[in-house]
């Protein structure tokens, strides 16, 4: 890539940038696309403007998410955005600090010195001999054996001294926020419930509720309070399914009958396009009757005849429950299994039946396919690496060479055809890894979504960064690990440098293309506006039309993470990267947290439990960024590079230091922590109602004797399902 096109890139997203946020200024304040831009204010039953109008200043919204304090994030949006938010803050403290001493020391001593101009070795140039204006400012610039290198390695160690006080210092501060939030004097359902799973068969003469009470009645006599077998609800969910389904076309029906007075008829064949055509009230109706009847007859069946090996367990105060999610049940490893329970709205209940060592094989499958779908979506990421540089693209499609002729032409191409195409590639991939990671018997969705943000991780460090790396030469890569297997370190250092380029514009398209649209949320906006004037007609529809979901961690989590990676990695070899990591967390934080108090629903509350994989997650990067600074000073012939092995040992130190520490508090709830005093009584067959599947719960509103949590949790999965 030239520096021409390098400077357009940056240029033009630049621009996009502020037309974007400008956009999103002008169509905030209209009344129509309210719900658009306020969606969780207008759930909370707030008002969408409070604050963000009072003046006419368009960026008003940047102040608001400015001075908002972190307790409203955590009222607003729940402990993990918060917890979010201490990720993107700490990283962004990490990259400020060490900006502070890297950008003034580094640059003017790699622009000074003279290896470019002796040399024209082109596995030591940051983008193959055409970029040299960067070349001047970054590692590649220095000559091998130099003295300067020093510096250099100082900058390792002062990085990793950074990182290690960042990330304990906010390690505490989660635990702290975690602990918090648990200690509310608000009733939390799932703080007097645990999970059992693994429970052996009944013996002759009693059910499997009967035995289950039985069992925890005589280990906790004074504070069990009863159980909720899980049954097999296949059949059951579908009918409630269908029932469901047949009272939002009735409203539809309805709705058009009031909104024309003139009665809606439907076909009653495949797809509504075939078939006798009916009144479409009078044939939902009958419909929804008829599955009323039918599923009253199958809750039935299914609580007397499909009862599973797995329950939620209930107790009357939460330290017992806290106490039970942590104790040994069983001498043997795979019955009696315990662990605390999830949130109702969050439980996979196709998952909970599934047997302990069951659930071990499909664990070890599942990262087995991930291994193999690493290794071969390698394959194309690394093609299409190598393909989309311009040389290489004029000689797989000749007819584009007059084309890519013209000067225009070719800077945009060079400016984002790579980088497009690695997000394009990106994209397919999150729905797989979230079906991987549920098929490995996950009880919950929290879990699941911390399972498949690990596997995106690792799949985007190995694969994209890694990947991208090393197909920029991969040929003489091929040869040099054919060669000399052990080499893989020095290969990767070396190949780091030729890919500064590309990853400064990916990183730049990422915050300025990916914040503005996030901003602005065009998409979401023109999808809402088709949907309500042609497809919507109840209120329901509207609501389903513009409801806006969470934050979606599985997948912006590790995005930021390759973002963490490649700025750690070229840190040192190319410090300008360091501004871009700036920016981008710098940005993040702003946007998202406007986005958190005004756009996102949280689907769940964990309670930050994704910390300790961020946290893990961080030190991965860091460790990666320390082995390949050893590789590439080793390249450089520096021989004091040795240096860097205690702080590769203090990495790994500190993790482990960090985990004994810390990790206990996230994998359990303390006893401290449950032991403070509720508000008032909990209300134990609200709670225990709470739990109660869908499909199982009753459809006659005169049943409801316990509306609060139930009618809380069925709206809200409603929603979520639509």
């Amino acid at each position: 890539m030239e520096f021409e096109a390098f400077l357009l890139s940056l240029g033009t997203s630049a621009f996009i940038f502020l037309v974007l946020m400008f956009l999103f200024t002008w169509l905030s304040r209209r009344p129509g696309n309210v719900s658009i831009y306020y969606p969780n204010r207008i759930l909370k039953d707030m008002d969408p403007w409070e604050g963000s109008f009072s003046t006419r200043n368009p960026f008003a919204w940047i102040r608001e998410a400015l001075t908002t304090s972190e307790q409203d994030v955590v009222k607003l949006s729940g402990v993990d955005t918060a917890v979010y938010f201490v990720f993107l803050s700490t990283v962004l403290g990490i990259f400020t600090l060490s900006s502070l001493l890297i950008l003034p020391t580094l640059l003017p001593l790699a622009a000074t010195d003279t290896s470019i101009k002796n040399t024209r070795n082109a596995t030591d140039t940051t983008s193959k001999g055409t970029f040299s204006q960067l070349d001047n400012i970054s590692m590649a610039n220095i000559t091998r054996k130099s003295s300067r290198l020093w510096a250099f390695l100082v900058a390792v160690y002062w990085i990793s001294l950074v990182t290690y006080f960042m990330l304990w210092k906010a390690y505490k501060h989660v635990s702290t926020l975690r602990a918090q939030a648990l200690m509310s004097a608000d009733v939390i359902p799932e703080q007097f419930a645990i999970l059992v799973r693994d429970i052996p068969s009944p013996p002759n003469g009693l059910t499997q509720n009967e035995f289950i009470d039985s069992f925890f009645r005589d280990i906790y006599p004074e504070t069990f309070y009863r159980s909720l077998v899980l049954t097999e609800n296949s059949k059951v969910n579908k009918i409630w399914e269908n029932l469901e389904g047949y009272k939002k076309k009735l409203a539809r029906a309805e709705a058009i009958f009031a909104a024309t007075s003139n009665r809606p008829t439907n076909k009653t064949g495949l797809l509504g396009v075939v078939g006798k055509e009916v009144d479409s009230i009078e044939y939902y109706t009958e419909l929804i009757n008829e599955s009323v009847a039918k599923l009253e007859t199958e809750q039935k069946k299914v609580l007397a005849e499909k009862q599973q090996t797995a329950a939620i367990v209930f107790f009357t105060d939460r330290v017992t429950a806290a106490l039970a999610a942590q104790s040994l049940h069983s001498q043997m490893v795979d019955t009696w299994t315990v662990t605390e329970a999830p949130e109702p709205r969050q439980i996979i209940w196709e998952n909970l039946k599934i047997k302990f060592f069951s659930r071990l094989i499909r664990q070890y499958l599942i990262y087995f396919i991930v291994a193999v779908t690493i290794l071969f979506y390698m394959i194309p990421i690394a093609f299409v690496s190598a393909i989309t540089t311009l040389e290489n693209l004029q000689k797989a499609v000749p007819f584009m060479k007059p084309v890519v002729k013209i000067n225009f032409i070719r800077t945009v191409l060079e400016s984002y055809l790579p980088q497009i195409a690695l997000i394009v590639f990106l994209a397919m991939l999150p729905k797989f890894l979230m079906f991987l990671s549920k098929s490995e018997g996950i009880p919950s969705r929290s879990h699941a979504v911390r399972a498949a943000s690990g596997k995106y991780f690792y799949f985007s460090v190995l694969n994209v960064f890694i990947g991208v790396t090393l197909a920029g030469s991969l040929f003489d890569n091929l040869k040099a690990l054919q060669q000399k297997p052990s080499s893989i370190v020095t290969v990767l250092a070396t190949s780091l440098p030729k890919n500064a380029t590309f990853f400064l514009t990916y990183v730049a398209l990422k915050f300025f293309i990916g914040y503005g649209l996030e901003l602005s949320r065009i998409k979401p906006l023109i999808i809402f506006h088709l949907k309500k004037k042609y497809l919507c007609k109840t209120e329901a529809e509207v609501k389903e039309a513009w409801y806006p979901g969470d934050l979606s961690y599985a997948t912006r989590v590790p995005g930021d993470m390759l973002i963490l990676t490649i700025t750690f990695c070229y840190s040192v070899i190319a410090p300008l990267i360091l501004v871009f990591g700036v920016i981008y967390f710098g940005l993040g934080w702003l946007i998202l947290r406007n986005q958190a108090l005004k756009v996102y629903v949280p689907s769940y509350e964990s309670y930050g439990r994704m910390w300790p994989h961020i946290h893990t997650r961080i030190l991965a990067a860091l460790f990666l960024f320390q082995v390949v600074m050893f590789g590439y000073l080793g390249v450089k012939l520096f021989v004091w590079a040795t240096f860097l092995v205690p702080l590769i040992v203090a990495s790994l130190i500190f993790g482990y230091v960090c985990r004994r520490k810390f990790y206990s508090g996230f994998q359990h709830t303390a006893l401290e922590v449950a032991c403070r005093e509720l508000k008032q009584s909990p209300d134990l067959e609200e709670i225990f109602r709470s739990f109660i599947p869908h499909s199982l719960s009753t459809h006659k509103p005169e049943d409801h004797q316990f509306k609060g949590a139930m009618s809380r949790y069925q709206d809200y999965a409603a929603i979520s399902a639509a």
